[in-house]
C-alpha cells in the first residue's frame, strides 16, 4: 500500500525543466515526490494524458474589496480556484478599511479567512497623515509586501504618496527586508494631459490613453526606482505598459540594485486600437491598455527576462461603474483571475516561450518576490502541494457562462483559448474539478518566511 495521498501524472512543468511523462507525489499536503515514467500507487490517483501540470500561480495583485458589497474574498477566491491560482496578494486599498495598520490587517484577515476558498497574502499601505509610523507593525502583521502610489485615485482609499513621503516611506520598509511597490503614474502630469483632454471635449475609448500619455509612467518608474536607490529599499513597479519601462528597471538591477517589475495579463492581451476601442469603458485600466505594438514590445521583454512577475490587477466593478459613455467617468480596472494562467499559457507557447519561463513569472518569481518559497512557488519536495491542471480543450472565454465571477462581463470575453484549467489543488486538496470550486473557508491566510 503507497503512502502517497495523491498522484498525478502527465507533462510537469518543473522550475528548469517540462517533464513530459512525469508525475507528482503529495502527501500530507506537500510535494514529495516528482518523477518520470509510471506512477507510483496512492489513495488518490489520476492519470492526465498530455495535460499540463504546472504550480498554482500567485496573482501579485488582486482587489477584492474596491467596491463595498460587491465581489468580497466569496468571489475573488472562487475566480482564483477555477483559473488555477492559489494564492492571491490583496491590495491594500479596500473601501471603508485602508489596510494601514496592524489593527486593519487583523480585521482584513479575520474578514477574509472565513470566505477564502485559495490562500491569500496581504499588502499594506500607510495613511499619509500618519506618515511611515506604522510600517513595522503591518510587518510584524504579517504583510507580504507594502503599497504606495505616486497618484491620488482617492484621497481616502487610494491616496497619492508625495516625493519626500514616499522616501520616508520606503527608508521604513528598507528596514523590514520586504519590498516597497508602487503605482506609477505622475500626479502631476496626468492631471494636466486630463484637462486637456477634457477641454477638447473628447470622450470616446480615446481619451483615456490621451489623458495618461506614456512619459506620466516613465516619469514615475523612475521616481520609484531611483528612492529605492538612494534609501536601500527593493523598489517594484506594480504594473508597466510600457517597453521603455521594462528598459528602466533593467538600467536598475544592471547597476546593482533591487529593481523589480510587473507585466499584468491585459496589457499581454489587449490593445488599445482594436480591444479599447471596441469595449470602452470595460477596457478602462490604469496605467491605459496601449497600442498592439506595445503589446508585442511587453512580450519581447518577457523573453528577454526583463519582466519579474506577471499578474491580473484583478477588480471586479459593477456593469454601471464601467459602461459609462464619457470614458474618463469609468471606474479603473478589469477581472481577470479565472483567465490569467490560460491567456498567458496561450501568449507565450504561441510565440516560443517556454512553459518554465511561464510558471516563472505566475509562480516561482511571486513566491520569493513575497517572501512565500518556503511553501509556495514551484513542484518541488517540502513545497506546499498547489497544483493547476491545464487541458488541451478549446473552449472561448465567457466570464457569465463559467459561473465563478461575481460579474458576467470580462474584457476577455469571446477569446478563444486552446488551454483551459480542468483541475486545481491547494495544498493536495482539490479545490475545483473543473465545474464546482471549494467550500469557502478552505483557504488561509499565508505569512512571509525569514528574510532572504
Amino acid at each position: 500500500m503507497s503512502d502517497f495521498d495523491l498522484v498525478l501524472s502527465g507533462t510537469v512543468v518543473l522550475p528548469d525543466l517540462v517533464v513530459e511523462n512525469g508525475y507528482v507525489a503529495v502527501r500530507d499536503g506537500k510535494v514529495v515526490h516528482v518523477g518520470e515514467g509510471i506512477a507510483p500507487h496512492a489513495h488518490e490517483r489520476h492519470e492526465l494524458g498530455n495535460a499540463l501540470i504546472l504550480p498554482g500561480a500567485i496573482d501579485a495583485q488582486t482587489h477584492s474589496l474596491s467596491q463595498k458589497d460587491q465581489e468580497d474574498f466569496i468571489w475573488s477566491t472562487r475566480s482564483a480556484a477555477a483559473g488555477g491560482v492559489t494564492t492571491i496578494v490583496d491590495m491594500p486599498y479596500d473601501e471603508g478599511n485602508l489596510v494601514c495598520s496592524a489593527e486593519a490587517v487583523r480585521k482584513k484577515v479575520a474578514h477574509a479567512e472565513p470566505q477564502a476558498r485559495v490562500d491569500f497574502a496581504l499588502y499594506g499601505t500607510i495613511n499619509p497623515e500618519e506618515g511611515a509610523s506604522r510600517i513595522a507593525e503591518q510587518d510584524e502583521a504579517g504583510v507580504a509586501a507594502f503599497k504606495f502610489s505616486t497618484f491620488g485615485t482617492d484621497p481616502v482609499r487610494f491616496p497619492r504618496i508625495p516625493p519626500a513621503l514616499l522616501e520616508e516611506c520606503f527608508a521604513a520598509v528598507a528596514k523590514t527586508g520586504l519590498t516597497a511597490g508602487v503605482h506609477n503614474e505622475d500626479d502631476e502630469m496626468v492631471r494636466a494631459a486630463m484637462a486637456k483632454v477634457k477641454a477638447a471635449g473628447i470622450t470616446d475609448y480615446r481619451a483615456h490613453a490621451l489623458s495618461r500619455p506614456p512619459l506620466t509612467e516613465l516619469l514615475a518608474s523612475l521616481q520609484i526606482y531611483e528612492t529605492g536607490a538612494q534609501t536601500g529599499c527593493p523598489a517594484h513597479v506594480v504594473h508597466c505598459s510600457l517597453g521603455r519601462g521594462y528598459e528602466i528597471a533593467l538600467s536598475y538591477r544592471e547597476q546593482g540594485y533591487a529593481a523589480t517589475i510587473e507585466a499584468c495579463i491585459h496589457y499581454l492581451t489587449l490593445d488599445e486600437e482594436n480591444d479599447v476601442a471596441r469595449l470602452g469603458g470595460k477596457a478602462k485600466i490604469n496605467p491605459p491598455i496601449r497600442p498592439r505594438a506595445e503589446v508585442e514590445k511587453l512580450w519581447e521583454h518577457v523573453r528577454a527576462g526583463n519582466v519579474s512577475l506577471v499578474s491580473t490587477d484583478h477588480v471586479s466593478w459593477s456593469e454601471n461603474r464601467k459602461t459609462n459613455p464619457d470614458m474618463l467617468a469609468n471606474a479603473s480596472g478589469v477581472p481577470g483571475l479565472e483567465v490569467m494562467v490560460p491567456l498567458f499559457v496561450m501568449g507565450a507557447l504561441k510565440r516560443g516561450i517556454s512553459l518554465t519561463w511561464a510558471a516563472k513569472l505566475m509562480a516561482e518569481n511571486p513566491a520569493r518576490h513575497f517572501r512565500l518559497d518556503h511553501a509556495k512557488g514551484a513542484l518541488t519536495p517540502g513545497r506546499d502541494a498547489d497544483i493547476a491542471v491545464l487541458f488541451p480543450r478549446s473552449m472561448r472565454y465567457d466570464a457569465a457562462a463559467s459561473g465563478h465571477n461575481v460579474v458576467g462581463w470580462s474584457p476577455y470575453n469571446g477569446i478563444e483559448l486552446p488551454w483551459t484549467v480542468g483541475l486545481t489543488y491547494l495544498r493536495g486538496r482539490q479545490v475545483f474539478d473543473g465545474t464546482n470550486v471549494a467550500q469557502p473557508g478552505t483557504g488561509r491566510f499565508v505569512r512571509p518566511g525569514v528574510k532572504h
